[in-house]
């Protein structure tokens, strides 16, 4: 049996959220430089600016023998805002159950498209599940200039 199970995450994750985004960025294979990571998540987010940003999304977090390992958030129109595993998790198919779970919410909600920005990391990811780059950007952030992907799939009606 499959230790691992994907559920909704709520107010009582938003430090083990942070945790999880924290590690992946800072500590997990990455094709950024130490201070590129540093200026993207200098710091474990946390406090009510944190807890509002991910309030607003549906947030889905995959739990492997009871610890959240990963979590994929989206939100009402579509972006998905958050996608971030482990990195003791990261090939298992963490992130492939996360996007399923999106998936199913997306067709739920009737919407024709999804949307991300992807690291270089999470480019081949999201390929693998049908995203196609629809733009490649460099983005300033602390200072430092970051590459990344804006990605796009479309869902059928």
């Amino acid at each position: 049996m499959d230790p691992r199970r994907v559920r909704i995450c709520d107010s009582a994750d938003v430090a083990d959220l942070a945790g999880i985004m924290f590690e992946a960025v800072r500590h997990g294979p990455s094709l950024y430089t130490e201070e590129q990571r540093a200026a993207w998540v200098p710091e474990r987010r946390s406090g009510p600016a944190w807890e509002q940003r991910l309030a607003g999304q549906f947030v889905y977090g995959v739990e492997d023998s009871g610890r959240l390992v990963g979590f994929m958030s989206l939100e009402p129109q579509g972006y998905i805002d958050f996608a971030y595993v482990h990195p003791a998790a990261q090939g298992t198919g963490a992130f492939r159950l996360l996007y399923q779970a999106i998936e199913a919410r997306a067709t739920e909600l009737k919407l024709d498209r999804l949307w991300v920005h992807a690291s270089l990391m999470a480019r081949p990811a999201f390929a693998s599940v049908g995203f196609a780059i629809t733009e490649e950007q460099i983005v300033e952030v602390g200072g430092e200039s970051l590459r990344r992907f804006e990605m796009e799939k479309r869902l059928e009606a």
